[in-house]
């Protein structure tokens, strides 16, 4: 009896990792979130769960190369505009070339994570395109069978 439990456990447990691989993304303000399991992903550990996909790991890399430049572009940016605003309010002189300048890194960052989301959408695409599916509408049928002194069990789809 504990082999036909075990079975059983055995079977329940694989089928439903085997959907539990695939990478989810939900549509954000900006861009996406991507979770596993009910677990929201870093970039980081997208990148080390698509180590055997090489097509997606170069991608996910881009995409953190870009997401590293539209944070540094942003941040400086952000600087430049903050820097002359703060003078402003302070009751000095501001300097609004800077202000300029700094919209203008802001404005170059806007393509750059537009690539990011791009990259990383079409990475976790091509993953789970890699990763073996079962259908959502499976329900396996568990059957016990006993044959004079053997007892089994079977499972059809």
């Amino acid at each position: 009896m504990k082999k036909v439990f075990l079975a059983i456990l055995l079977s329940v447990v694989t089928f439903s990792t085997v959907n539990a691989q695939k990478i989810e993304k939900k549509k954000v303000f900006g861009g996406y979130v991507f979770s596993q399991n009910d677990k929201t992903l870093t970039l980081g550990e997208m990148q080390e769960l698509m180590k055997n996909n090489q097509e997606a790991f170069d991608l996910v890399k881009s995409a953190k190369s870009n997401q590293t430049w539209a944070m540094i572009l942003g941040g400086i940016g952000g600087g430049l505009v903050g820097y002359p605003i703060g003078t402003a309010i302070g009751g000095g002189d501001p300097e609004w070339v800077l202000a300029g300048v700094g919209a203008a890194f802001i404005v170059a960052t806007i393509p750059i994570a537009k690539g990011f989301s791009r990259k990383t959408e079409k990475a976790v695409d091509l993953y789970n395109a890699d990763q073996p599916s079962v259908s959502s509408n499976f329900q396996p049928q568990f059957n016990f069978n006993l044959k004079g002194m053997s007892m089994g069990i079977s499972m059809t789809f």
